[in-house]
């Protein structure tokens, strides 16, 4: 990887969180798409893929808020991460070993309890670690961008290869490698303390700083809910084909690391609610063109806009919550809270798309305009 501390700092940390973040985006990116399709080649109906998906989810804010806040009373970050990883690896495993819409619903459960706690620890140990060091987050974290859309194109190859059957064998591989390397990750050690808590002291959701970061990337995180979901029916409803939509999420994702890339030198210069805001203002400008049906040649431009409406609420919550000292139990709430929120965008977003076509988009846009008012609010 190119991504290299000054020499003064070069302790392997941000190249072997980099590796870190590198493999366990590979899992993700073949997670989300695949695994209803491994659901389906098990039996399961379309109502009980739903259940199984949605089971999942819903068990996460429960056990993320309480693992986070154990972990930080007792000053623990790798060893949460390293349990985590393996602890998912090992779910995988039973999940294969799984069949029938109710031993499944259980083991897959339980796999997401424990991948659940993934990200949050990362975050939380990453930012800890790089902020000690002088590091800025997005040049390491970019390389989870770049594997995650390999994993996406090619977990396509391996479907045909191997078929549906295997896809938890493959992603049963790549947590194994996630878990290997947060064993391999460098100790915070002595570095890791952090000048000041964002939150100035007392409860995280005292502070009005805190709830208002997790507000903004909670409205507009969510606001991406009918792209997800719907954005590649709709253009192949135009004609698209496959090339040509893989190539748009594509644009997106290749944007989204240009933004990280550069975010070490923006980090001087734009606060927090800065990028927030800027996230929030981007996503309303997106969702508001594509209300309306934009010609496809508008598409790309559109795409590239997920470096804001994405990219920078995403870097801005993460300055934010690097400051915090209570680091796992910031991220963990933040996680959480955005969760619930998008889970129930989600919900929405089918409703809403099926009774108003691209209109739906409106919505995600009234969304976004939500978190931009309460940003702008914020910066005064």
């Amino acid at each position: 990887m190119s991504y290299r501390p000054d020499a003064a700092t070069d302790d392997g940390f941000a190249r072997r969180t980099a590796l870190f973040y590198a493999a366990y985006f590979v899992f993700a990116g073949l997670h989300l798409p695949f695994l209803p399709v491994w659901l389906e080649a098990r039996g399961l109906d379309a109502a009980e893929i739903g259940v199984v998906l949605a089971a999942g989810m819903a068990a996460r804010p429960l056990v993320v808020p309480v693992a986070t806040r154990l972990a930080d009373r007792r000053g623990w970050l790798k060893g949460p991460l390293v349990a985590a990883t393996w602890a998912t690896a090992a779910s995988m495993l039973l999940l294969q070993a799984s069949h029938g819409f109710v031993p499944i619903l259980a083991a897959n459960a339980l796999a997401s309890l424990a991948f659940a706690l993934i990200l949050p620890f990362a975050d939380a140990f990453a930012l800890r670690g790089l902020t000690a060091r002088g590091r800025a987050y997005g040049p390491v974290r970019l390389w989870g961008s770049v594997t995650f859309i390999v994993a996406n194109v090619g977990g396509g190859l391996l479907l045909e290869r191997l078929g549906a059957g295997n896809i938890v064998w493959a992603l049963t591989a790549a947590m194994l490698a996630t878990a290997l390397a947060a064993s391999l990750l460098r100790p915070l050690g002595a570095t890791s303390a952090v000048a000041a808590p964002a939150t100035a002291g007392g409860s995280l959701w005292g502070s009005r700083s805190f709830v208002a970061v997790v507000a903004i990337g909670s409205v507009v995180q969510s606001s991406h809910a009918v792209l997800y979901g719907f954005a590649s029916l709709q253009w192949a409803a135009r004609g698209l084909d496959g090339l040509q939509i893989g190539a748009l999420w594509g644009i997106g994702v290749v944007a989204e690391i240009g933004l990280f890339a550069v975010s070490g030198r923006l980090a001087g210069r734009l606060r927090p609610i800065d990028m927030l805001a800027l996230g929030a203002g981007g996503a309303l400008l997106r969702w508001g063109v594509m209300a309306f049906d934009p010609p496809t040649a508008l598409l790309p431009a559109l795409q590239c806009l997920h470096a804001l409406s994405f990219g920078a609420t995403h870097l801005g919550a993460m300055q934010f919550l690097a400051a915090e000292r209570r680091g796992a139990t910031a991220q963990g709430d933040y996680a959480s809270v955005v969760a619930v929120v998008f889970t129930a965008a989600m919900g929405a977003a089918g409703l809403l798309v099926e009774a108003f076509g691209s209109l739906a988009y409106l919505a995600m846009a009234a969304s976004a305009m939500i978190g931009t008012v309460i940003a702008v609010a914020a910066r005064r």
